[in-house]
């Protein structure tokens, strides 16, 4: 499992030109879920989102999301495991088949929506317009194989 954190002072997105969710100060967090992740993925990465000091005090990043009571805006995208080694067109085949990523993606969700912190999130296989105002900027990406 892979993400790439955005420290953000608003984002949004905007779901088959229908549904728009919205969040203030906080992260922007692209999820792509690969064919071998499991729930120790989630649990990894959760921890990692929540507990990252990345939001700044007295010019030092020293604050976490749960610090600050920021709120998360996540946004499924298996383009992350693009494979762009041989060609031009990107292979996915790294990428979970959609049923299983689903399942893995709604189970991530219903772990971070346990957490005091407000937290929205894209819809899973749409079509999705993510706007950001980047603050830092500060992007960050953990891969959960990489510890």
């Amino acid at each position: 499992m892979k993400v790439i954190m955005q420290r953000t002072l608003k984002s949004s997105v905007l779901i088959d030109n229908k549904e728009s969710k919205n969040v203030n100060r906080g992260l922007m967090i692209l999820l792509g879920i690969t064919y071998n992740d499991t729930i120790n993925d989630i649990n990894y990465l959760i921890n990692k989102i929540l507990n990252l000091r990345i939001f700044e005090e007295n010019n030092k990043m020293n604050l976490s999301i749960k610090d600050i009571n920021g709120e998360i805006l996540i946004i499924p995208n298996f383009t992350l495991y693009a494979d762009c080694r041989h060609g031009n067109r990107p292979s996915f085949s790294n990428a979970l088949d959609f049923k299983s990523a689903n399942i893995l993606f709604e189970k991530f969700k219903e772990e971070l929506l346990k957490t005091d912190l407000k937290v929205e999130f894209g819809k899973f296989g749409s079509h999705m317009e993510v706007n950001l105002i980047n603050d830092g900027p500060v992007t960050i990406i953990i891969d959960s194989k990489e510890r």
